[in-house]
């Protein structure tokens, strides 16, 4: 990756913490500085608020209970753990590949708690698009045996081509196919034969062959992506 690059995902991460509120005052106060003046900060924060303000409509808004303000403490206390151990630096500088799929979940869980009326989901994933970092469809599991996918936005794909959706858990020797999604078309499916959901389970859509894919595994390219988050 070059410096470029690196700088552009630095920014894209940045702004993106700046949008869910989660950077620290000083860090706050420096980039609304560089805000005035820096046109291309400006554009990447319009597109993060652009992209997750929609989120807020997926459920009718409700009174919050007394348990909200100890449900965002755990929240961002998940936010902490995913930085790094050693002194000024952060996590996105070692993992880039998964620095949208993260912040984008953990988006939808700030979302999901200000928002949703009871009962919470107890997992989430946001699926996102690998090079765009854009979100595309939402995992949500009320238990640990069943899924429900739900399209975000508008999704093309080959004619001649399908979307098959996969799930992995960390010990797993390989993905599993959890079906044939309906481009912009919601589905639900049951993990009945499978290990119960788990924390940072994987989850992603490929493009692969009209009818799925030949040999049970993904072989097409992945088209969004995304790991659990409990609630």
């Amino acid at each position: 990756m070059s410096n470029q690059e690196q700088h552009d995902a630095a920014m894209y991460a940045l702004a993106g913490e700046y949008v869910l509120g989660t950077l620290f005052a000083e860090e706050r106060q420096q980039l609304e500085q560089r805000l005035q003046t820096d046109e291309r900060l400006q554009h990447v924060v319009a597109q993060w608020e652009e992209r997750l303000h929609p989120l807020a409509a997926l459920a009718e808004p409700v009174a919050p209970s007394s348990l909200l303000w100890p449900r965002i403490r755990r929240s961002i206390d998940m936010l902490e753990s995913l930085r790094p151990a050693e002194p000024k630096r952060r996590w996105w500088q070692h993992i880039l590949l998964w620095q949208g799929v993260s912040m984008a979940a953990c988006a939808l869980v700030a979302v999901l708690l200000l928002f949703q009326p009871a009962p919470q989901p107890a997992y989430v994933v946001v699926l996102i698009a690998p090079e765009q970092q854009t979100p595309g469809w939402l995992v949500r599991a009320s238990n640990r045996r069943e899924v429900q996918l739900l399209p975000l936005a508008v999704t093309s794909i080959p004619a001649n081509r399908v979307l098959q959706f996969w799930t992995k858990g960390a010990d797993w020797p390989a993905p599993v196919s959890l079906g044939l999604v309906e481009p912009g078309q919601p589905l639900h499916t049951t993990l009945d034969e499978l290990p119960p959901l788990a924390p940072n389970q994987l989850f992603e859509l490929t493009l692969e062959q009209p009818g799925g894919s030949p040999t049970g595994l993904p072989t097409g390219p992945v088209q969004f992506i995304g790991r659990a988050v409990a609630l």
